[in-house]
């Protein structure tokens, strides 16, 4: 019974583990996303779009 115990124990922190791997990769590509939408917001504050058309 303690071994099948310390197998479900050591798969959990296995899963626990990758997961954590999973919400960085995820934190990054947020954090990236973020980085693209502040750099666009101050281009059109400084009126750089790149689209090529004013108004």
């Amino acid at each position: 019974m303690k071994k099948i115990i310390s197998v479900f124990g050591i798969l959990a922190f296995a899963v626990g583990l990758s997961a954590c791997n999973t919400m960085r990769g995820i934190g990054t590509d947020i954090e990236r996303g973020g980085e693209k939408v502040q750099g666009a917001a101050t281009d059109v504050q400084k009126g750089n779009t790149s689209s090529g058309s004013s108004r």
